[in-house]
């Protein structure tokens, strides 16, 4: 490869396939490296297989190389929330008043796979996998890496990491932090999640509802399921680490056995490995991390979880990763490979974007455990759903960060809120329903960004 027009990517997840992808289709040569081992040719780790909710920002993204339909043919939609309350009927939400907004799941794995299969048909992408990298010139985009026990060097014009929330291109502009002026935040919840699942039906069906996302919501903690391709269910527990009921509390198979008992007695029918799920599968954390520059002396970039990972409750953030890609895609069309102004406007345009949706999926994570059966918030999504259903141009938050890619989140979050406050007053009232929906309508309509 010719180093004065070679790209270093580093990472093959979903962000840095999709951009390897797209930028090789430009006609740059790309040297795309992967510390783990690829994964077409290895067995996934239980209990890491998280699906993923893909909607209309990722599938924009996917569309500019070509991939949307391929991608769509492996997903299920969703067309709402399933609620199932403790001792109550299960219901469900729509997740939009308009019938073709939907979400879709899609498997992590899965999708990554179809990414690197499509990498394989492009001549002027080097993928290197099993070559952890050890060390980031950011200044000179140069790297130094691991392979068959050898230390090995790369010279690109640029790096661009796509590696994670443990990013070692971010960890390197850290370590020039005086003169980068970079700034770093790392906040966990103190929830962690823990997978389980349902397994198809004996004929290879869902044994619940295929087409929703659901959820059992229990205040504190809750449990989240999605559909696979092969019938099988993925369950997510998202729950605190301390408290009585909480991971570091439920070491036993009598507490967590009596645990689910109490607080799911209606999912256990579909469940009769939990118990033994429960302790072979690991705990994960959730975190968000916020930084900034993205870019280091127009020679390094990061883009994808590296700068802003979220924790996975607006379901957003795959897509916002993928979005980068297309942003960035998008100066190219205007800055070509000047890559300080490219770096620069793409870190400046995405930095409040992805601060905007890292803070939306912080509030979604209580919403979906805390409200979705609360009285108001309940009136509220009626609501909802019939002004969508009736005024073409209303989108409640959630559909204005869902479905439509066009706006950007930071403006979604601004005008999605107003919108939740206004909405949340008004069905608070005793006679919310007499109120004319052309009301409704025309007072939102009087909100600004």
């Amino acid at each position: 490869m010719n180093n004065d027009k070679k790209i270093i990517i580093i990472g093959a997840g979903l962000c840095g396939c999709l951009l390897a992808i797209r930028l090789a289709q430009r006609g740059f040569k790309i040297a795309l490296y992967e510390k783990r081992a690829d994964m077409r040719m290895t067995e996934m780790q239980a209990g890491r297989s998280i699906n993923l909710a893909l909607s209309n920002r990722g599938l924009m993204a996917l569309n500019i190389a070509g991939l949307k339909e391929k991608v769509l043919e492996n997903t299920i939609p969703m067309k709402g929330r399933l609620i199932h309350p403790l001792g109550g009927e299960p219901f469900l939400s729509h997740y939009s008043g308009r019938p073709n907004d939907y979400i879709n799941s899609v498997s992590r794995s899965g999708l990554n796979i179809l990414l690197l299969d499509e990498i394989d048909k492009l001549e002027n992408i080097r993928i290197q996998f099993e070559s952890p990298i050890t060390k980031v010139n950011i200044k000179e985009a140069k790297i130094e890496y691991q392979n068959n026990d050898s230390t090995q060097h790369d010279q690109g014009s640029i790096v661009i990491g796509t590696d994670g929330a443990g990013s070692v291109v971010r960890r390197s502009m850290m370590a020039h932090t005086g003169e980068l002026l970079f700034n770093y935040s790392q906040d966990f919840l103190r929830h962690g999640y823990k997978e389980l699942s349902i397994d198809p039906t004996n004929e290879g069906g869902w044994k619940i509802e295929k087409e929703a996302l659901h959820i059992w919501p229990r205040g504190e903690f809750m449990i989240i399921a999605l559909p696979n391709l092969d019938g099988s269910f993925t369950l997510t527990m998202f729950h605190p680490f301390e408290t009585k009921i909480g991971f570091n509390q439920l070491d036993s198979k009598e507490k967590v056995a009596q645990f689910f008992n109490e607080y799911y007695p209606t999912l256990l029918p579909y469940i009769p490995n939990y118990v033994n799920e429960y302790f072979d599968n690991p705990v994960g954390n959730l975190g968000t991390i916020k930084c900034f520059p993205w870019q280091a002396f127009g020679k390094s970039l990061i883009m994808g979880d590296a700068s802003h990972a979220i924790v996975p409750f607006y379901g957003q953030g795959m897509n916002a990763s993928l979005e980068d890609v297309r942003i960035f895609d998008e100066l190219l069309d205007k800055h070509g490979d000047q890559w300080n102004m490219l770096f620069n406007e793409f870190q400046e345009r995405r930095k409040q974007n992805a601060d905007a949706i890292a803070d939306l999926a912080i509030d979604n994570f209580y919403e979906m455990r805390d409200k979705v059966g609360d009285q108001a918030f309940m009136r509220k999504r009626k609501i909802e759903m019939q002004l969508e259903q009736q005024f073409s141009d209303y989108y409640s938050k959630y559909s204005l960060v869902t479905f439509k890619p066009e706006l950007p989140y930071y403006n979604a979050m601004r005008l999605g809120r107003k919108q939740d406050e206004l909405l949340l007053k008004m069905c608070s009232e005793n006679n919310y329903d007499q109120i004319p929906l052309e009301e409704y309508y025309k007072q939102l309509k009087q909100l600004s960004v």
